[in-house]
């Protein structure tokens, strides 16, 4: 899913990949399931701009990832990555599929409650994304214990309000309110009081060490002090040399 940025783009620097490490190098132990390199996504495609399944982030933004891998190894869960730096031509190839109305493959897996007419207006889809500067990953935690990921109540890119941190809850006091009064769907869809302190785990720790959260996106988180906020990457994720 896109991150919107309302930010004026001033520079966009193309294959300037100097100050860019792959995330397996800094955190060794993250597991990669690079959505937008296979085909379950939104989309139902490899996404442009994605040759080879690995991630990528700002050196210093991957820093900071490793110091969220090493608190939440320490509570029994390892990092798992679906998307973290994203070429701009990534960016055009979602805005060329929301453009195209009839193309509805993925539907009734990502985004069931919605038309998708409505995608550019409420910005789902936009024609910048923070993940282009190179700061923003999308994440969920692996629980290893039971070597499944943790139940955050909710699938990585639904388009939905059930993918709101503060969704059945108070992300900032971390108490669950069971309110679900803002979900679509019929019978409304809601989240267990687990589910929800779940996703209060990996908020926590990635707010302890540097990042900030997305309003609409529990998975969603770019580095506080990105060090390119105004820059727009072009570079295809392919492995570093």
């Amino acid at each position: 899913m896109q991150s919107c940025s309302k930010k004026n783009t001033k520079i966009c620097i193309e294959e300037d990949t100097s100050q860019f490490v792959t995330i397996t190098d800094v955190v060794p132990d993250a597991i990669l399931e690079i959505r937008y390199y296979g085909t379950y996504n939104f989309v139902g495609s490899r996404i442009d701009g994605y040759e080879e399944p690995t991630a990528l982030l700002t050196k210093q933004a991957a820093d900071s990832l490793k110091a969220v891998s090493d608190d939440v190894k320490a509570q029994g869960y390892r990092l798992k990555i679906y998307d973290a730096y994203r070429p701009q031509k990534g960016v055009d190839h979602f805005v060329r599929w929301a453009e195209d109305i009839n193309d509805t493959l993925m539907k009734p897996y990502f985004y069931p409650d919605l038309d998708k007419s409505v995608l550019f207006p409420q910005e789902y889809i936009c024609l910048k994304s923070g993940h282009t500067r190179g700061s923003t990953v999308d994440l969920t935690l692996f629980d290893m214990n039971t070597e499944k990921e943790l139940d955050m109540g909710g699938t990585f890119d639904w388009f939905g309000p059930e993918s709101h941190p503060d969704f059945c809850g108070n992300p900032e006091t971390g108490e669950y309110t069971g309110d679900n009064s803002k979900s679509p769907a019929e019978p409304k869809r809601s989240i267990t009081p687990e589910q929800f302190q779940n996703r209060m785990i990996l908020r926590q720790a990635m707010l302890r060490h540097g990042f900030k959260p997305f309003d609409t996106e529990w998975w969603h988180f770019t580095l506080k002090d990105e060090p390119f906020p105004d820059t727009y990457f072009t570079f295809p994720v392919k492995q570093l040399k």
